[in-house]
């Protein structure tokens, strides 16, 4: 199968080292333009589609770049706590803060993703409940001070030590946390080419 995808020049919209990394793992080579744009949006989406509607912005945002046999592939990834939209943390207070309400509870984290070729488009998005462990106050400061995951929706990475000792279940794509979701994402592609 994993011949079919060397007459495509696969692109990675996206400079994030888990997302190249899922890549990588699925077998593909890939080279990379990152799309630089405003992750802004307006307020009226459903906090639910503000993935898919990311990722296609970052594609549009790269499509003129394009050339026959190319197929970019981007990706956003929210997290959503009871109704509220947990982006990147602009500090440690915001990490912090972001931390202590997701321990001992459950959230969604969702992700968008954009398949785009000069001739075609595909747009989808994966859904994973994620439960965290109660996280005690010195946890949450240690994994703050370690790990910094200020680049991180949410405020941590499921694959980095908080993921190990904090994560009591998860129901669906463990690698959609990570940022692709990687079973979903190689189907669409079968597909798509």
């Amino acid at each position: 199968m994993l011949k079919k995808f060397k007459n495509y020049n696969l692109i990675l919209g996206s400079n994030s080292p888990r997302r190249k990394e899922i890549l990588k793992e699925i077998g593909l080579d890939f080279s990379i333009y990152p799309s630089n744009i405003e992750e802004n949006f307006n307020k009226e989406i459903e906090l639910k589609n503000i993935p898919v509607f990311l990722a296609e912005k970052k594609a549009n945002a790269l499509k003129n770049k394009l050339k026959e046999n190319d197929i970019l592939i981007t990706a956003d990834t929210v997290v959503i706590y009871n109704d509220e939209l947990l982006s990147k943390p602009e500090n440690t207070y915001q990490a912090k803060e972001m931390l202590e309400k997701l321990s001992g509870k459950s959230h969604k984290v969702i992700t968008g993703v954009c398949l785009l070729s000069k001739n075609n488009k595909s747009i989808f998005s994966s859904k994973t409940i994620v439960t965290f462990n109660e996280l005690d106050k010195f946890e949450i400061e240690f994994y703050i001070n370690k790990y910094k995951p200020f680049d991180k929706a949410g405020s941590y990475g499921i694959q980095e030590w908080i993921g190990l000792i904090g994560i009591k279940k998860i129901e669906g794509s463990y690698t959609n946390v990570v940022g692709l979701p990687a079973s979903m994402l190689y189907s669409k592609l079968k597909k798509f080419i």
